[in-house]
């Protein structure tokens, strides 16, 4: 047995009252199995919704924080063919809790770092861009040229959907509650910047509608939901795609279906891990083209705020008041 240090929650709460840092002891490597030595692990809205039971994986109680990270590989299985000793990697880790010194993870769950990338980065790369490229490339078909609306776009899933839906050469526009956050969206490659939310009323149709010519997006890419998605419907292309990636404004919105008809739009859900299930060989060439475009020098994951392991869950916490700029990062000395 070995001993670590995880984040783990203990019982489900709207105040993460049942999430502790515990010592706790894992076992060594089975033959497909990787052990690693935790470096980073990236912060994700998910691991707020588990902790309150909110998310649609539910794991068993007790379960470990953190769903993907960084570091380097101490041991492998007999059977392990993916890593060996002393590569730096990324891996996932849903319920097994990437809030920790050292975890073990099916080889499966593990890819090979990016050179170009820090650990930090690294442990916020692979969920963020994965998520980004099954939504504009897998699900929604983006085109060079098209125009592309990106809701918030500040966070990490926005912020790699405003890089990628630059490389792939479409017009973005990113949009957000505040203007002195979304000027760091110009850095990752938005054309244009609108705030979604004005003296706390909920309007940027107009604006949309005017950058575009007056056809409205192509593509929407919307993990906010809520009034968000009420008016997006509203400046959408004929023939356009809006991407269901999440719900964080908290209301789940409804469609009235009349303006799919008279518009001409789909409404695509998009679950990235869920597509590589159900299609295991578009999955590792998901993983394959991300990889490649972020080490030809296209994304460049901005973490905003670095938290210790002993800070933790406060990382999750600080998440939780949507201050922050691309990604939170737990760094794991």
């Amino acid at each position: 047995m070995i001993k670590t240090r995880t984040l783990i929650c203990k019982s489900l709460s709207d105040d993460m009252s049942g999430v502790e840092l515990v010592e706790n002891q894992i076992n060594e490597p089975k033959e497909n199995e990787v052990l690693i030595k935790v470096k980073a692990a990236s912060v994700n809205f998910p691991d707020l919704l588990m902790t309150q039971g909110k998310y649609q994986h539910k794991p068993d109680l007790p379960f470990g924080l953190g769903m993907e990270g960084s570091g380097i590989v101490q041991s492998v299985g007999s059977k392990v063919s993916k890593a060996k000793e002393g590569d730096e990697v990324t891996f996932g880790a849903l319920g097994n809790g990437a809030f920790t010194e050292l975890i073990c993870v099916s080889e499966n769950s593990v890819e090979i770092k990016p050179s170009n990338l820090t650990f930090e980065q690294a442990a916020a790369f692979q969920t963020a861009y994965l998520t980004a490229y099954v939504s504009l490339v897998r699900r929604g078909e983006l085109k060079s040229g098209e125009n592309l609306l990106v809701h918030g776009s500040t966070g990490g899933v926005g912020m790699a959907a405003v890089q990628l839906g630059k490389y792939l050469g479409a017009k973005v526009i990113a949009t957000g509650t505040s203007e002195e956050k979304l000027k760091e969206t110009i850095n990752w490659g938005a054309d244009h910047t609108v705030l979604t939310h004005k003296e706390d009323k909920v309007e940027f149709r107009s604006e949309v509608k005017e950058l575009t010519g007056g056809l409205g997006a192509d593509v929407i890419y919307d993990p906010v939901g809520g009034d968000v998605f009420d008016h997006s419907i509203r400046c959408i292309n004929w023939g356009g795609r809006i991407l269901i990636v999440g719900f964080a404004s908290g209301r789940i919105p409804t469609l009235p279906i009349n303006m799919a008809l008279i518009k001409g739009f789909s409404v695509v859900g998009v679950r990235a891990g869920e597509f590589a299930r159900k299609n295991p060989e578009k999955g590792i060439e998901n993983n394959q083209e991300i990889r490649r475009i972020c080490e030809e020098g296209f994304f460049d994951p901005y973490i905003c705020k670095t938290f210790p392991l002993s800070k933790a869950k406060e990382s999750i916490q600080h998440l939780s008041e949507r201050k922050l700029i691309g990604k939170i990062v737990v760094k794991i000395d």
